[in-house]
């Protein structure tokens, strides 16, 4: 069923984007899109899912998004071995059709513990196709424009979460909110189909030098943890995930209590908010990535520290204010900064190891940051509320403070991608 390759073998490159590497790219964004789409549904439906399912407080509220990551980041490092093994795109569709099944069954769900399960089989599916689609990305595109591609891949993340926020809330609004998973979950299965239409990179097919492609081993992946650029881009990336995780999931159940907006109106200003916010940030943050790491060998971790600082501010404010339109004005402006780091991110992790481990690296990436970060902290968020009261403003605030600590091991990665040059220069 899948190809192997051998356990040592040195194939040439020659540095070029490959043909039909921009078939690759809009097929996984399109997909990557639904990805998104299909784990941002439940956060608009909250209330909905509450009140049918009898859930007594925000905690088990927030157990529904620990249970997605349990299955996402737990399966992650098995996904990254394998599609340093085997055919990516059977491992990819094999994601698809998962997360899709995981997403229409929750929509069945009848209790509290079914609902569990299938969060965590939606986490399963996605697993896959986020520790590999990178790596993909990164062997079909030459590395003067493999951050580009990764920039438009990653816009498919807020465009999916925003459609997930829009269209749950009115959906839910109009059939119900077992209609909306319904109707995420179906197209799934057939942008499955679409893996079957591209051509497969093969490993450091568009890198300069030869790869040399070595099994992967639990001692080659242990390397990972003396490469300090690697670490500090994740120590960072924990951070900036465990806020960004329990605002995706609080955010409209946030304007709904706090501001007293009903559940159609916050998804229908997240949803646009989202997409306008998510697009204009990925952008902007592309073109100065660019632009600096001509200049500067820590050109994309610059732009990461500036951007999550910049959002400190105002995302203070949003969650601090009792003036509804200066808090939605504030995420707004929030969102723009944060989504600026989407696609230095995933570049400066597969640039920091070798061809052969970026999905490897990739999915123990994709493990840290939800092992560590937006596993607990939607959960965190509501036990915060509980304690003082069904109190989400007080839940929230713990979010900028995890901007700035992500600022600051962002900026030892810049320190340490200066040393490096300054050490390959001498």
């Amino acid at each position: 069923m899948f190809a192997t390759m051998n356990s040592s073998e040195i194939k040439a490159t020659n540095g070029k984007t490959i043909p039909g590497a921009n078939r690759i790219l809009w097929v996984l964004t399109f997909i990557n899109l639904f990805n998104f789409l299909d784990r941002y549904v439940l956060s608009a439906v909250l209330g909905p899912i509450k009140s049918d399912l009898h859930i007594e407080n925000d905690a088990d509220m927030g157990r529904m998004a620990t249970a997605f990551m349990l299955g996402y980041f737990l399966t992650s490092p098995l996904f990254g071995y394998l599609g340093d093994r085997f055919s990516r795109k059977k491992l990819m569709a094999i994601g698809v059709v998962g997360w899709s099944l995981g997403t229409c069954l929750t929509g069945y769900a009848q209790g509290f513990g079914f609902m569990i399960f299938c969060r965590i089989v939606v986490g399963l599916g996605e697993a896959s196709f986020g520790a590999i689609g990178p790596a993909v990305l990164s062997d079909a595109f030459a590395a003067d424009k493999r951050n580009k591609a990764i920039t438009i891949y990653s816009l498919a993340i807020p465009v999916g979460a925003a459609l997930g926020f829009a269209l749950g809330g009115i959906i839910a609004a109009q059939l119900g909110w077992r209609s909306a998973f319904y109707l995420a979950g179906l197209p799934g299965f057939f942008l499955a189909a679409l893996l079957y239409f591209i051509p497969e990179p093969t490993r450091g097919q568009s890198d300069e030098s030869p790869v040399v492609h070595e099994k992967i081993t639990l001692k080659k992946l242990k390397t990972l943890l003396k490469n300090r650029e690697y670490l500090f881009v994740n120590f960072g990336y924990i951070f900036y995930t465990f806020a960004m995780g329990a605002f995706s999931f609080w955010g409209p159940e946030f304007l709904r209590r706090v501001h007293k907006m009903d559940l159609a109106d916050a998804s229908l200003f997240l949803g646009p908010t989202l997409i306008f916010g998510g697009i204009v940030g990925t952008l902007i943050g592309g073109y100065f990535a660019n632009r600096w790491r001509k200049k500067y060998a820590s050109g994309y971790s610059r732009l990461l520290v500036i951007s999550v600082l910049c959002a400190v501010p105002f995302s203070f404010v949003s969650f601090l204010t009792d003036n509804t339109l200066l808090s939605m004005v504030c995420i707004a402006i929030s969102l723009i900064f944060l989504f600026q780091s989407t696609g230095p991110i995933s570049t400066v992790i597969v640039e920091s190891v070798s061809p052969n481990m970026r999905a490897s690296a990739m999915a123990i990436c994709i493990f840290m940051i939800h092992a560590f970060g937006d596993l607990w902290s939607p959960e965190l968020v509501g036990r915060v509320s509980d304690h003082f009261n069904n109190n989400l403003r007080l839940g929230m605030l713990i979010l900028p403070g995890a901007f700035i600590l992500a600022g600051f091991f962002w900026y030892l990665l810049v320190k340490e991608q200066d040393a490096k040059a300054s050490n390959e220069l001498g």
